[in-house]
């Protein structure tokens, strides 16, 4: 594993990438500790102590901890991913002709939709950051102080530009490493966030083992609780259905061409992170609200009390709908990015067929059939993972925030940043992370 490593830096290419990911990711983690300026440090440290399992701590996960510092990055990534679902939405469901037509046109397409995605970004930023910025002039904190010292008109101007600033400076950073770096920005970026606080809750549990406030018990039972979930995580994260492909052979003047047979490989969770961070995403909205406007009531109905109690971590409604969210998303994902028909047709041109299956549209079909069965338990499990840690970790009293959610988002990034690593050292006739060879996908057979 560390001769691998070493590899990494031997080829001038790979190792241009890993350091920029590695500059970019130090970098946002700077931008994360700067404060906004006039924010008083203890009012708000005060306020996340008081709710760091609640919605503000859920929140302050996906910005890295910004959030909880008041820092230039507080809104974090999450109005670009906003942005990203009502684009996906829109096209899944053909609501604008004009955006079906750019998802057509190849790259040139590509790249409209994605500085159509951006000016989204500024847009949903601008809002939140106006929201954000009026929550915490007028929030209340358990220790009474006001967490704006000076809530003056130009130091609400001031800290709205800056929020937006920060946020399309996130939405920037993800872009240039997805395009000159190793994996996905925007998933790092989260990733780095939440690794961020492993450290401090590891040393938490240490501290709370030695003053006897948690039995040893516990604290393995904790351990052997993660690895657990880990390694299911691994396990069906790698797994794949391949459905075997057959080329007939055909004569092309004198040569024989064809007669060879490939497979079709379909990931049993073919989303990754996607599902998880976009459920996440919608279900963080009315609890914003909710969080942010108190006093919100509704012919005498107190709305924001009501979507408290019912969209409560620990309360069923919330894990019900999140639950039913992460199955959602797993399905629309594929229906965008996976098209039987176009895959069908393409085999027919090249003289592919399926064992057993007519070419054409009995194998759409059977491919649409293959794809359904092994997306409900993919979505199934994810939902799972999403939603009982949680419930265990509430069951056992665990003093620190470990949940599904982060540990999908974890492991998935993970594994696809590896996975591109391991493609350059192959590309280059290194080894892999793996001494037998490249970290396949494990596969399995449904009818």
């Amino acid at each position: 594993m560390l001769k691998t490593f070493g590899d990494i830096f031997k080829i001038p290419q790979l190792r241009s990438k890993v350091l920029f990911t590695l500059a970019i990711i130090i970098a946002y983690r700077i931008g994360a500790a700067v404060p906004i300026p006039g924010i008083n440090a203890e009012a708000v440290k005060s306020l996340f102590e008081a709710n760091s399992n609640g919605l503000l701590g859920f929140l302050d996960m996906f910005s890295g901890g910004a959030l909880n510092r008041m820092s230039v990055f507080s809104m974090g990534i999450m109005p670009y991913i906003n942005a990203s679902i009502i684009m996906s939405l829109m096209q899944g469901a053909h609501v604008i002709p004009y955006l079906d037509r750019l998802a057509k046109e190849g790259e040139h397409g590509r790249k409209k939709l994605t500085q159509i995605t951006r000016y989204g970004t500024l847009i949903l930023g601008a809002v939140q950051s106006f929201g954000l910025t009026m929550a915490i002039v007028k929030m209340p904190t358990p220790s009474g102080m006001p967490i704006v010292l000076d809530p003056t008109m130009s130091w609400m101007v001031m800290t709205i530009f800056t929020l937006v600033t920060g946020t399309v400076l996130i939405m920037w950073l993800g872009e240039q490493v997805t395009e000159r770096g190793i994996g996905n920005g925007i998933s790092l970026i989260i990733f780095a966030g939440i690794v961020e606080r492993l450290p401090s809750a590891v040393l938490g549990v240490i501290k709370l083992v030695q003053m006897d406030e948690l039995s040893i018990l516990v604290a393995l039972s904790l351990v052997v609780l993660v690895v657990v979930v880990l390694a299911l995580v691994v396990w069906v994260e790698t797994a794949q259905r391949r459905i075997p492909i057959h080329y007939a052979k055909r004569m092309v003047g004198r040569k024989m061409y064809g007669g060879s047979s490939s497979f079709l490989p379909i990931k049993v969770d073919q989303s990754g992170v996607i599902a998880v961070i976009f459920s996440v995403s919608i279900l963080s909205a009315p609890l914003t609200i909710a969080q942010f406007a108190p006093n919100w009531t509704v012919w005498g109905v107190q709305v924001s009390k009501l979507i408290t109690e019912w969209f409560n971590h620990s309360s069923f409604i919330y894990n019900f709908v999140y639950a039913a969210l992460v199955i959602f998303f797993c399905y629309f994902y594929n229906s965008i990015s996976f098209n039987p028909k176009d895959l069908a047709e393409n085999m027919k041109k090249s003289g592919g067929f399926i064992p057993g299956i007519r070419p054409g549209d009995s194998t759409s079909v059977y491919i649409q059939k293959v794809l359904e069965r092994v997306t409900l338990g993919g979505a199934l499990f994810v939902a799972c993972i999403a939603v009982l840690p949680d419930y265990i970790r509430t069951f056992m009293s665990a003093p620190f925030f470990f949940g599904g959610t982060s540990l999908l988002i974890v492991v998935g990034v993970a594994l696809d940043t590896i996975g591109q690593i391991e493609s350059h050292l192959i590309m280059r006739h290194y080894e892999g992370f793996m001494k037998e060879g490249r970290i396949k996908g494990r596969w399995f057979n449904i009818k």
